[in-house]
């Protein structure tokens, strides 16, 4: 039952990516208003974040980023839609610039492993499909909670002849053994690393100036390989035509990302993903509750509670 409702989801999925490029961002744009007039979760969410992390923009200033980070939001998940089901190469296409390269060739040449920071920002799905056509690697992720979207996910990762150089890691039990092992063998590691860790598993570092739980995995990581690390997105630029366009960036991390102490190595990850979101703060994930955790001891109260 389970595959067969994966399978529905993924013919739905592959008929909505099949409309033109115009209908697909109308509709993203009609949800983006559709959010914004129900005062729904995405809307709600992303309104607190920056609150939280733009406190330097007036009221004016912040309502247009916010309408800014939901038209991108709503765009996003249709040209998803698009990317998981027709071939990567023809996706690839999309990619109309490419900075910093050399850097991804010179670490996979070193033979030292290779970690991809690839934080929320620009599309990291064309990211990854990029990466796949370069490369074999291991992609941590955390599975959904749904059984049918776990293997929902799975197909669409897997449509294509490049996926199979992909192995995607759940973040649970094994993984840290199975990255280990992968740079350990001169590999490349993709890794989200701004995601809200499990409270043992990270450290809080400033993020936009507020305290968030953040990964102490990718430093250790890096600390016990010498893999190399760099940071790497597909950034949304202007382009003719209905059709989106990207910029694929590569560029190395901030000094202290492999640190031995797992608090520096948390901030200069920090600091990496925001040099990046500030570039164009519309196109970063604004929707996820990054601060839900509050540092213990610090009397501060969860500041999405009065959303839910």
């Amino acid at each position: 039952m389970t595959d067969l409702a994966a399978r529905l989801l993924y013919l739905l999925a592959a008929a909505t990516g099949r409309l033109p490029w115009r209908c697909l961002q109308a509709l993203g744009d009609a949800l983006a208003w559709l959010w914004r007039r129900l005062d729904a979760r995405e809307s709600r969410v992303a309104r607190r974040n920056l609150e939280l992390a733009c406190p330097e923009l007036d009221e004016a200033a912040r309502a247009h980023l916010h309408r800014g980070v939901l038209r991108t939001t709503a765009r996003q998940a249709l040209e998803t839609l698009v990317l998981w089901t027709r071939p990567h190469a023809r996706n690839l296409a999309m990619l109309r610039e490419a900075h910093g390269t050399e850097l991804f060739d010179a670490a996979l040449a070193s033979g030292r492993g290779l970690i991809v920071a690839a934080p929320h920002y620009g599309n990291w799905e064309l990211l990854n499909q990029w990466l796949a056509a370069r490369t074999p690697l291991a992609i941590l992720y955390k599975p959904p909670e749904s059984r049918v979207g776990e293997a929902f996910l799975r197909r669409v990762r897997a449509d294509d002849a490049n996926a199979a150089r992909v192995e995607q890691v759940p973040a649970e039990g094994s993984a840290v053994r199975r990255l280990l092992r992968v740079l350990q063998g001169g590999g490349v590691v993709g890794i989200l690393p701004d995601q809200q860790p499990k409270g043992g598993d990270g450290v809080f570092a400033p993020f936009f100036g507020v305290q968030a739980l953040t990964m102490t995995l990718l430093p250790r990581l890096a600390a016990r390989t010498g893999a190399t690390v760099l940071f790497a997105y597909c950034e949304r630029i202007p382009a003719p035509g209905a059709a989106p366009a990207f910029a694929l960036r590569i560029e190395a991390a901030p000094d202290g990302v492999a640190a031995e102490d797992p608090a520096e190595g948390a901030r200069a990850l920090n600091a990496g993903v925001e040099r990046i979101a500030r570039r164009d703060p519309a196109q970063y994930q604004w929707t996820y509750k990054r601060y839900k955790r509050r540092p213990p001891g610090s009397g501060e109260a969860n500041p999405y509670r009065d959303l839910e």
